[in-house]
């Protein structure tokens, strides 16, 4: 793939580094932050990150298991989450290739449907369990994970920007 002018060659992704991002993850979602509908999905945000940007290694498997332990976490119907992150990896995943291309402020406009899509899948099997709608407040948590996605960005590719290890025997 030639890579965009200006952006630089990034070394390879560590896959411990994936794991341990996305189980940090897990555990942020995890933490009783109380009742606020609003509330970015962390996770969320994480998984279609490593969708996006390490498509062979994060895909509809990972965030199906992932959506069940949410499941079990929250007490919700089970599959309601899986089916909502499945969802989720599936649109970052027929997108990835596109949206390198872009600018990082511009990926988090190219990503906020996807949350959006994902909230609302969300929502409406929430409702059709007979669950009590939340109100729009809910439509704000998408946004706010758009929001997130140039932190996100920069803090997960830092340790694929440092420079290699120079020889002093290479000019390379």
């Amino acid at each position: 793939m030639i890579m965009p002018r200006g952006q630089p060659l990034l070394l390879p992704v560590n896959p411990v580094f994936i794991v341990v991002s996305l189980l940090v993850g897990l555990a942020i979602n995890f933490l009783p932050l109380g009742r606020v509908v609003w509330t970015p999905d962390i996770l969320m945000l994480l998984l279609a990150f490593w969708v996006v940007h390490q498509p062979q290694r994060i895909g509809m498997g990972i965030a199906f298991v992932l959506g069940l332990c949410m499941d079990v976490h929250q007490s919700s119907w089970l599959g309601q989450h899986a089916l909502a992150y499945t969802v989720l990896s599936f649109g970052a995943m027929a997108m990835h290739r596109r949206l390198l291309w872009f600018s990082v402020p511009s990926q988090a406009l190219q990503v906020f449907p996807l949350f959006l899509m994902a909230h609302v899948v969300e929502l409406l099997l929430r409702m059709v369990g007979g669950g009590v709608f939340p109100g729009f407040w809910g439509l704000l948590a998408p946004v706010l994970e758009a929001l997130l996605w140039p932190l996100a960005s920069w803090v997960l590719l830092a340790p694929q920007r440092r420079p290699p290890d120079r020889d002093q025997n290479r000019p390379l």
